[in-house]
């Protein structure tokens, strides 16, 4: 394909730290917006002896793609498990019919142990329980849970809503768990909110980022 003058009395660039440098839609000038895969940040949330985590606001059909990036989630009681689910807004159950896989890696700090496992007893079949994330993490001030949840075109009513995660917790017994789960949402309606919160327990602190992707 052959490239196009670019007409330097034809620029919009406006610098931006949330915008990219583009071609316009002419291709003979540049200017300054959002490009495919950029991500844009929407909400950040802080817990402080939360009971939950609640994004109720800024999904919908704006974007294909949500992410949820989750940073250094400590729970204030031990061996706890991280968990997500959905709502529609039509109610506040967060109780959505789910079907998902659960995979899991373990490493002992002292080398004494590893582990690969499929966890059939952690995933769903037509289940409506929170998603598991990161399992048996400890309140230890140096043990949290870390990862990235991505949640597919939420506002659908067409398809059913997929989701991937990948996260690290530090096991209560200072162990390394890697935790890989995906899945999806059987519902048709549209999805607008998401609830993270520890099985037992307040989450004592942490940050969750959400994104849109473009």
């Amino acid at each position: 394909m052959a490239l196009s003058k670019v007409n330097f009395n034809s620029m919009n660039v406006t610098p931006s730290a949330s915008k990219a440098i583009k071609f316009n839609s002419s291709n003979n000038g540049l200017e300054t917006g959002d490009i495919g895969g950029s991500m844009v940040l929407i909400s950040t949330q802080t817990a402080s002896s939360s009971s939950t985590i609640d994004f109720t606001s800024g999904i919908d059909s704006t974007y294909k793609e949500y992410q949820f990036h989750f940073t250094d989630i400590h729970p204030e009681t031990n061996n706890v498990t991280f968990s997500f689910q959905v709502d529609t807004g039509t109610n506040t159950n967060y109780n959505i019919t789910t079907t998902s896989t659960f995979f899991r890696a373990s490493h002992n700090e002292d080398d004494s142990g590893t582990a690969l496992q499929y966890r059939d007893s952690d995933d769903q079949a037509q289940g409506t329980a929170f998603n598991k994330l990161c399992q048996t993490v400890g309140n230890d001030n140096d043990q949290s849970c870390t990862g990235i949840l991505h949640l597919f075109d939420p506002s659908s009513t067409t398809f059913v809503k997929h989701f991937i995660a990948t996260t690290n917790g530090c096991h209560e017994g200072d162990i390394t768990r890697e935790v890989f789960t995906s899945g999806y949402f059987n519902t048709t309606t549209a999805l607008t909110r998401v609830r993270f919160k520890f099985d037992s327990g307040d989450i004592d602190s942490g940050t969750i980022k959400m994104y849109g992707v473009s």
